[in-house]
């Protein structure tokens, strides 16, 4: 059968991995700012009916078709056996100030563990969720600076969304194991360690599954001293999880996730949500498939410059929430079995949690 949800690429999403070219991309982003500011500085403040707006490009000139005939398509690694101890895939959306801290730690932790361990081996998947900022050149020149082949950017022309982006990136991961790791660099890098060891506790035929929770930090001064309407929607949201979602996880959204690669070749290709709730659809196909998850406590702290909007985005989580959860009882999607049998039917249409 085929899967329910395939992730073919499309022609937009390229990945950076020739560093001779980014001179030049920078070269035409210098020249594509200055003709933008340019542009704008000759538009009139209140622009007469029928005139053309000023369009803004994508990312500059690094979406130029030019540029683009210079980038190499990826091949789909996930099916294949790993030759990475690690993939690490961070969904960068406008990261451009925040991505190089979260970077510098990632790296700083991960030579250390690779130069205490010489069987230890490592890949970071920058996916550029169709940035409006200069997120790919700062990535980009990371890379570069570290002279490494093994941080790679995948870039989308358009904004898929956190879970987009998250189910995308999996696609092109070569590792043993692979975790989700947000760009905000919130959560204490070196925490892998215990999600680590917790999942290999855990995991069953090469399956399993270990969560960052922020759970015991409600009565922190990181979380009580936040504003009243941000913690009653963060309450409003649990609720509503505990009654459409899964239970027995208590933080289910914790940017921090590690999964066996056997696990993450079961889950991904039946997922549907790409929008910020994508990681409760991830945990209710685990705990269907009866794949272990692991709840790991993480140090965390709280970055500014976040993309959620409380509101608006609240309203969608739990819209879409209800949406995953109905999709499922009434059978319209369906989750291909653990089994080798290719042909074999998916399980009963009704998800229990």
């Amino acid at each position: 059968m085929d899967s329910p949800n395939p992730r073919e690429a499309t022609p937009s999403e390229r990945c950076y991995q020739d560093f001779t070219h980014l001179t030049s991309l920078i070269k035409e982003e210098n020249d594509y700012q200055q003709r933008l500011a340019k542009q704008q500085s000759i538009t009139p403040a209140t622009p007469t009916p029928g005139a053309m707006k000023t369009k803004k490009i994508a990312g500059g000139s690094t979406r130029s078709d030019k540029y683009k005939a210079q980038l190499k398509p990826l091949s789909r690694t996930d099916e294949g056996t790993p030759t990475k101890t690690l993939s690490v895939v961070v969904p960068a959306y406008n990261e451009s100030e925040r991505l190089p801290v979260m970077m510098k730690e990632t790296l700083d932790f991960l030579k250390e563990k690779a130069h205490k361990d010489s069987a230890f081996s490592y890949e970071i998947l920058i996916v550029d969720d169709g940035s409006q900022d200069l997120t790919v050149r700062v990535a980009l020149e990371m890379a570069q600076e570290e002279g490494i082949q093994d941080i790679r950017v995948l870039s989308f022309e358009k904004n898929r969304g956190k879970g987009g982006a998250v189910i995308q990136g999996m696609q092109y991961t070569r590792g043993e194991y692979i975790l989700m790791v947000d760009a905000d660099g919130a959560t204490r890098f070196s925490d892998l360690d215990a999600l680590q060891v917790k999942l290999k506790a855990t995991e069953q035929d090469g399956l399993g599954v270990a969560v960052g929770s922020r759970a015991h930090m409600v009565k922190t001064d990181a979380v009580v001293k936040r504003s009243f309407i941000r913690n009653f929607l963060m309450y409003s949201f649990h609720k509503v999880v505990y009654i459409l979602g899964c239970r027995g996880i208590e933080d289910t959204q914790c940017g921090f996730k590690l999964f066996s690669r056997k696990a993450a070749q079961a889950i991904f290709p039946n997922m549907h949500v790409e929008g910020w709730v994508f990681d409760i659809e991830v945990l209710m196909i685990a705990q269907q498939l009866r794949i272990p998850i692991a709840e790991v406590p993480v140090a965390w702290q709280e970055i500014d410059g976040s993309k959620v909007s409380l509101m608006r985005d609240s309203i969608q989580m739990a819209l879409d929430l209800l949406i995953i959860r109905m999709n499922y009882l009434l059978g319209i999607w369906r989750i291909r079995p653990l089994l080798k049998d290719e042909k074999a039917e998916v399980v009963d249409k009704k998800v229990k949690c």
